[in-house]
This record gives structure tokens, sequence and C-alpha cells, in this order.
């Protein structure tokens, strides 16, 4: 494709002014920044609230997904809720994280990942480093996965990966396509993906809902809820017992607080890890975990927050309006007025990431794993993600009873497949974003093209995606592709929450530097995803 119109290197988009003495800190081979005037933030009140929820909504209901959906549930169908706790690290450290690559949005208009790419030494060094940790999210596990709830809704029973294999992987393929079509529509893309997780999150969640609030106790809710913060609870090798007695309800598989056996002086319990390759996946994305969190930053730009109202969007290949995007950020100049605006940006973006992403995430986790605590048989041990699932629609149809238990069945499994559907959509939006971003700023190609050409390149990209996807899907196996995305998560987000503390610790003018609790924060999130990560492959060379 060769655009119709040019651009230098320094054009502005409406507000930029391309000074000499505009700020260049990092990496001399990125483009210098532009520099423009920081828009007020619109001022906080109920009738205003439509204005603050942008990407957190968006996100929040990306959210409901893989772990919420596949390993949640096998985790709480084990242990019950007591190892809901790592779910809640995993959550409170992604918020911060959130708040954190945002942050940097909010004074270039740039995303947090263009920001890592301006570091030293230079884009040419965190390209492979990038590529390797973002593995996770270019194999398509959402869509191998979503072929089995809709398969068993077309049959009228779980299929059998052994004998089913080629139809599996043709659903999978029609999934994987269909979750592409609406990146092609709706002006901004930011906007097409605000409709399909809107309704995701309205038919999800309130399906689980009406299930908790008519078949759920007290006792299952307790549980849940407790399991968030039972810190330190792990799970240990259960002592040889025989089966349960007549009419006596199986308990969860034991567990004992590590903290409390070493404080005791009982010593470092004998932990139990024959399902630590899930317990791993379910912290790795609780939220969303990898580096699927970064769009946030994106999607803060195409909200038109902050700086992200002087650089444009990605728009759609259909119906964009002559929406562009400038190749080169704009940042404020820092004076006593513009660091006023700017915390209230801060705020608009910290009370969203709060009061939105994080509570959708925590409900989201909790009404699937609700399911399992009360429709399967306490301590069950599977290996097999989609056995609970099937299980836990079986126990939701024979709860709801004749008429209309089959009909529930049928929800509760299009509902699986709602979750895991859509998640191809945002997961794809996310791996094309940031990589077209980044190079439309570090390439100096790309950078000679017109601005309103990246609707074009991200239709060309989009269209390789897909045929990588494709390939993978016939050719790797699929029960395998949860654990490698997973685990590879684990990596990316620990050393994405290090490096975007050093993004903006070295980009960012001193005025508006996280302070100790943000940086903190992000040092402690780096850490536990980094030790789940370790944990993990250790395990699995152990188990070889």
């Amino acid at each position: 494709m060769r655009p119709s119109t040019r651009a230098s290197e320094s054009e502005p988009s409406a507000g930029n002014e391309p000074v000499h003495d505009a700020p260049h800190p990092g990496s001399q081979r990125m483009p210098r920044w532009n520099v423009g005037e920081l828009i007020a933030a619109p001022a906080f009140g109920w009738r205003q609230l439509p204005l603050f929820i942008g990407p957190g909504l968006l996100m929040g209901a990306s959210a409901i997904g893989g772990g919420e959906w596949l390993t949640g549930p096998v985790n709480t169908a084990r242990y019950g809720g007591a190892l809901l706790w790592l779910a809640t690290l995993s959550i409170l450290g992604q918020t911060i994280y959130n708040i954190e690559i945002s942050r940097y949005t909010l004074y270039s208009g740039e995303p947090i990942f263009t920001g890592k790419f301006r570091m030293l030494p230079g884009p040419a060094f965190w390209l492979p480093i990038y590529l390797l940790l973002d593995l996770g999210s270019f194999l398509p596990y959402l869509a191998s996965n979503a072929a089995i709830p809709l398969a068993a809704i077309l049959r009228g029973t779980l299929p059998d990966p052994a004998t089913d294999a080629v139809f599996l992987k043709q659903l999978a393929t029609a999934i994987f396509l269909g979750g592409l079509v609406p990146l092609l529509f709706g002006g901004k893309i930011y906007n097409s993906l605000k409709w399909v997780m809107s309704i995701k999150l309205i038919l999800v969640v309130g399906f689980l809902a009406v299930l908790a609030g008519l078949y759920s106790t007290p006792e299952t809710w307790r549980e849940i809820l407790l399991g968030f913060v039972r810190f330190g609870d792990v799970p240990i090798v259960p002592p040889e017992s025989g089966p349960p007695l007549p009419g006596e309800r199986q308990a969860f598989a034991p567990v004992t607080n590590l903290f409390w056996s070493i404080l005791s002086g009982e010593g470092m319990p004998a932990i139990d890890m024959s399902m630590f390759g899930f317990i791993a996946a379910m912290a790795a994305i609780s939220g969303n975990g990898g580096l699927t969190n970064t769009p946030i930053s994106n999607y803060t730009r195409d909200q038109g927050w902050g700086m992200g109202a002087r650089v444009g969007a990605i728009p759609s290949i259909f119906g964009r309006h002559r929406i562009a995007l400038s190749h080169v950020g704009c940042v404020f100049r820092v004076t006593a007025e513009s660091l006023h605006r700017w915390k209230a940006w801060y705020w608009v973006v910290a009370r969203e990431q709060s009061l939105v992403w994080a509570p959708a995430c925590f409900i989201g986790l909790a009404l699937p794993s609700m399911l399992s605590v009360q429709f399967l048989p306490h301590g069950l041990q599977l290996k097999d993600k989609w056995m609970a699932a099937g299980m836990t629609a079986d126990g939701v149809a024979e709860a709801m009873g004749p008429p209309w238990g089959h009909s529930f069945w049928l929800m509760t499994l299009f509902c699986g497949f709602l979750v895991l559907g859509t998640g191809v959509v945002s997961t794809a939006d996310g791996v094309l974003r940031r990589w077209i971003d980044v190079f439309w700023t570090a390439s100096r190609h790309l950078r000679s093209w017109g601005t309103d050409a990246i609707g074009r390149l991200y239709f060309q990209v989009l269209c390789v995606y897909a045929a990588l996807g494709v390939a993978m899907l016939w050719f790797l196996n699929g029960d395998r592709l949860l654990i490698w995305s997973t685990n590879l998560y684990n990596y990316a987000l620990g050393i994405s929450c290090l490096h975007t503390l050093l993004v903006n610790r070295r980009l960012l003018p001193k005025p508006l530097r996280p302070g100790w609790f943000a940086c903190l924060g992000l040092v402690a999130a780096g850490a536990f995803f980094l030790t789940m990560a370790i944990l993990t492959t250790v395990d699995a060379f152990r188990t070889r």
C-alpha cells in the first residue's frame, strides 16, 4: 500500500506545535515530541458520569475471560475459595499498573508501549524482547476454548476433543475470524469495542447474577468472598482417606496458611503442586494479564483524555470519517495551571480504574467461581478445564429442573461462549494496536505516511494476524495453549511493571512522576507476577 498523502516527522495534529526546544528524552532514534496545551478535565458529577466511563468499562468487560471462566472454576471446585487471594493480589497489582501506564499517556498522548521503546538503548533493543513476551497474546487459546461450548450447544452434549478434533478446529477458526469483524467498523475502533464489551458485560453478569441470587446459598458466598482475603493459604498434599460416608458431602482439598505454619513452628508445609499450572494461570489472567493491559493507555488516548485529545485515534477501515493519528506524541509545558489540570486528569483515570475496572474483575471472577462451588462436588480435581464447565452446566440444569433445566444448560454454555468469543476481539485489537502504534512512531518509513493512513495499515496487519492465528489453531495443541499463554503472561506483566516504572521516572517531568506508593506498588506487582512465572516454569521442568 502506498498512502495518498505524506507527512513530515514533525507534522502536528490539531493543537500541536513542532518546536525546536520540545522535550526529547530517552533514545534519540525516536522522534521528538510536539508541544501543545493540556485541556481541562471535565468536572466530576453524577450527570457527567458517562464521560468518566471509558477504558475501564471496556477493559473490565474484556477482563471477564479465560481466567475467570476457565481457570477460576477449576481451582474453586478443588479448593473452594481458599486460593482466590492470589486473584486479589493480581487485580490490585494490575490496577496500579493500569493507572501508571495511563500516567504516561496523559502527559504525552502516546501509549505506554511507545514510551517503552523510547527508553535507552533504543527500539532495536526492545523489539525482540517484547515480541517474545507478547507471544502469549498471539496464541489463540480463547478461540480454541470458545469452540467447545459452541459445539456443545450445536450437538446437545460436550464434544470429545479426541474424536471431534477437526470439528472443534473448524469452529475455532470461524470464531477467531468472526471475532475480527467488529474491528473493521465503527469509525474509531475503540467505539466498536465499547459496544461489544458493554453488551457482553450486561448479558454475562446479568445471567450469572440471576443464578447467584436464585440458587446459591449464603455458605457459598461466604466461601467465595472470604477466599479473596485468605492471604497465604496454600494447597497441601492430602492425607490418605477413604470416600465420604453416605449422605456426607465431600470436603474441599486441604489447604493451610503458609505464614501461620511457619510462625507457629510447624515449618514449611508439604505444598501440593499438582494443580499449580491452573493456579498460576488464574493469577495471570484474573483481570487482563500479560501485555493485554497495555491497551488501556491506548484507549485513554482514543477517549481523548489528557494529551490524547491532541493526537487523534486509530480509525476502522469502514466508517472512519477522516479520523487520523499523529505519528508523534504531544506533551505540555509544566506550569501551575497545567499541573492542576493534569492532576485532575490523573484522578479521572484513577477513579475509573478503582471504581469500574477493579470491581468488574472481582465480580467477573466471583460469579463463575460461585457456580462451581455451588454445583460441583467439593474437592473435585479436574485437569480438563471444560469438564468442570460442562459439569457446572449440568448442575445448573439439575437445580432448575423441568421444564427450564435444558434451557438454562444451554444458556450457561452460551455464557461461556460469549465470554471467550468476545475475548478474541479485545485480545486481537490489543496485539494489533500495541505494535502498530509503536511502529507508527518508531519507523522512519511509516512516519513518511499521511496521518490518515493508519486505518489502512491497521487493516493490513489485521490480515496477517488472522493468517497466523488460523495456522496456530490448526497446528498447535489446543490443550496446552492456555498454560503456555498464561505463563508468558506472568513473565510479560512482571517485566512490564518494572519497565513502566523506569519509563515514568525517566521520561516524565519531575512534578508528574509517580510517588512512593505507586513505585512500591509497581515493584511489588512485578515481583508477584515474576514469582508466579518462575514457579510455573520450574514445576513444568520438574514434571516432564
